[in-house]
């Protein structure tokens, strides 16, 4: 069997992934093949961090609109991403895998501050890690808290996972024309104004060089397929 492509990896599961064909709240069927996939990773000494989303249940200011102020909404938002990781956890340890859910807004009675080095201790023994509340701060996005992780971290890649099988030149189910690229640079993502992450985490990803592998979670056996080096999705990465 062939190794890894990928040491240690940054996940991020939109949270209306996580809803499945619903579009709101937690399908366990869904979550239960991911943890499935993410168990056959750490099988294969992969080291798997999380970042969920919340827009299954609140999407901060999207949601709130003109009628709440942004900081109150976008908190709403963390605590979303919150149930979401509390969720993934369970159903890894239904899976026995070990995990541990670390929140940028502390909340002691139902899980760790977020710390780096004991993150990555957790990392390095073998424990999913799954970071809630995004950055832990308003007008952040949870893309940007991906990356953030992912730098602090060391992550080899983020794998982005979400309801679209790569990055396209338009939006496929508006424009027929819509071609998908195997690959591109950080840079054409921001100049043709593409919607992968929001801006902030696309040049925080180019800062700091991490390469970012965006795919659909329909099929959750396409995480594993990224982690061993199948091509699958686009690759955001440098001009080489």
């Amino acid at each position: 069997m062939s190794a890894p492509a990928y040491h240690r990896v940054l996940l991020k599961i939109s949270g209306e992934a996580l809803a499945g064909e619903a579009g709101r709240g937690l399908d366990f069927d869904v979550i239960g093949e991911v943890a499935r996939v993410i168990k056959k990773c750490v099988a294969q000494g992969v080291q798997v961090g999380i970042v969920v989303g919340g827009g299954n249940f609140w999407r901060g200011v999207k949601d709130g609109g003109d009628r709440m102020e942004r900081t109150r909404a976008d908190h709403m938002g963390m605590l979303a991403t919150t149930i979401n990781a509390l969720a993934v956890a369970d159903v890894l340890e239904q899976n026995d895998v070990e995990v541990r859910v670390q929140t940028a807004i502390e909340m002691k009675a139902v899980a760790e501050p977020y710390i780096r080095s004991r993150a990555i201790r957790h990392l390095e023994k073998g424990r999913v890690v799954i970071f809630g509340c995004g950055t832990g701060n308003p007008f952040f996005s949870t893309d940007t808290a991906a990356v953030l992780r992912a730098a602090e971290i060391d992550a080899d890649v983020i794998l982005l996972a979400k309801n679209i099988d790569g990055v396209y030149s338009a939006d496929p189910k508006k424009d027929a024309s819509a071609v998908k690229f195997d690959s591109i640079t950080y840079d054409e993502v921001l100049s043709r104004h593409l919607q992968v992450m929001d801006s902030t985490a696309t040049s925080l990803s180019m800062d700091n060089s991490i390469p970012v592998m965006l795919f659909a979670l329909k099929d959750p056996e396409n995480i594993y397929r990224v982690v061993m080096g199948e091509k699958i999705g686009t690759l955001i990465k440098e001009v080489k």
